[in-house]
């Protein structure tokens, strides 16, 4: 299928945050002031110039990612989508996400982010115990948190919430109890995430101290197995190795990354991919200002995509979902032959350890094979299984 036939997803980043937790390395930056006005302008600046080049697509998707998007004013979400609107023909039932922290002050602008066109947010719970909150930085407490979810599902159509696990010291039946507890509220997509401890954090200088231990290996297996078990018997089975949702209300934002379809990246950091292009805006807010200011746009990079980069990068993906990939599209992507795209042989040994399974032109990797999927990627991927960066 040509990309161009396939909706677009569009992606705005909000770089700013009223406290950098002690887990991210994500874009995220707090200021003492932001400019509202001159934020909008520059974002709106940025999503012409996406429109420009991506001329006559339809539109599937738009996400408001960070940072903290649920501080972005609401007249500029409905700026931004607005602008969407006119640039782009959107789908009967686009799907428009915000992330928001789950804090009261946040949480009163829930109605007005959802007039300005808002239809699903994704909560960062984080957790429904104190303690751990409070280990992983969170402003919020766990009443709080629920109450925040209480009023998004009034406001929204459609809701999503992340937890953590495997955090230090953490029991498996705690874990366990937590989770439940967690899908007893009604929503219909969860995000669960295994705490890992990323370079540049906080807690990377905490755990290189040996003052944070999170579970090894077998432990995490442990929690991650617990996790797959109890999430499908709830009827909201794993999509994607973190990801879990009523058939239905998977995130069609993230399957576009995950089937590696065209999207705009805008903001500060962002990425994109269209066109056979891989694209970076400019990452410190300040720099990206003064990029847009001056060139209507904030793009640091706008480099083509070597044909065995794309393979690489549709595999890396797309075999992250339950539904796996389609080998002959990924074939044609890298300008190449399934034969000299993966091994067969090591596939079909694979296969009959339960790991992975071809159903003609259809790999997946199979629920025992998720665990191992890292290991498994070099053993049955010809291509290098390094993504660009």
């Amino acid at each position: 299928m040509n990309p161009a036939e396939t909706p677009l997803a569009l992606y705005v980043h909000w770089p700013f945050c009223v406290s950098k937790c002690p887990y991210c390395d994500f874009n995220s930056h707090v200021r003492d002031g932001v400019d509202q006005q001159a934020w909008r302008t520059a974002l709106l600046n940025d999503l012409a110039h996406e429109a420009a080049v991506l001329p006559g697509r339809t539109l599937g998707s738009i996400f408001f990612g960070g940072g903290t998007p649920s501080l972005m004013p609401p007249e500029t979400t409905a700026a931004i989508i607005d602008a969407a609107s006119k640039a782009w023909t959107f789908t009967d039932d686009i799907e428009i996400t915000l992330e928001a922290n789950p804090s009261s002050v946040e949480a009163a602008r829930f109605a007005d982010i959802a007039a300005a066109g808002v239809n699903r947010v994704s909560l960062g719970l984080q957790a429904l115990d104190d303690a751990a909150l409070k280990f992983l930085g969170r402003a919020h407490g766990v009443a709080e948190g629920l109450a925040a979810l209480d009023t998004a599902q009034a406001a929204f159509d459609r809701v999503s919430f992340d937890l953590i696990y495997a955090r230090p010291d953490q029991a498996l039946a705690d874990w366990e109890a937590e989770l439940r507890r967690a899908l007893s509220f009604g929503t219909e997509h969860l995000s669960l995430y295994q705490l890992t401890i990323e370079p540049g954090t906080r807690f990377a200088t905490e755990a290189a101290a040996g003052r944070i231990i999170i579970p090894d290996g077998d432990r995490g297996a442990d929690l991650f197995e617990a996790t797959r078990a109890i999430t499908a018997a709830a009827g909201l089975p794993a999509y994607e190795i973190s990801n879990h949702a009523r058939l239905g209300s998977e995130s069609r934002h993230n399957l576009v990354y995950w089937r590696y379809q065209d999207y705009a990246g805008i903001g500060p950091g962002a990425h994109g991919r269209r066109g056979g292009l891989a694209t970076v805006r400019r990452k410190k807010p300040e720099n990206f200002l003064a990029a847009v200011e001056r060139n209507q746009h904030g793009m640091e990079l706008e480099d083509p995509l070597t044909p065995e980069t794309r393979a690489t990068e549709a595999l890396l993906m797309g075999l992250r979902l339950r539904e796996g990939v389609d080998l002959a599209r990924i074939a044609r992507l890298g300008e190449t032959t399934i034969p000299e795209l993966i091994d067969l042989p090591a596939l079909e040994r694979l296969a009959t350890q339960g790991l992975a399974r071809r159903d003609g032109d259809r790999l997946l990797v199979t629920e025992a094979g998720t665990l191992l999927l890292d290991a498994i990627l070099p053993i049955v991927v010809k291509i290098s299984t390094q993504p660009s960066s």
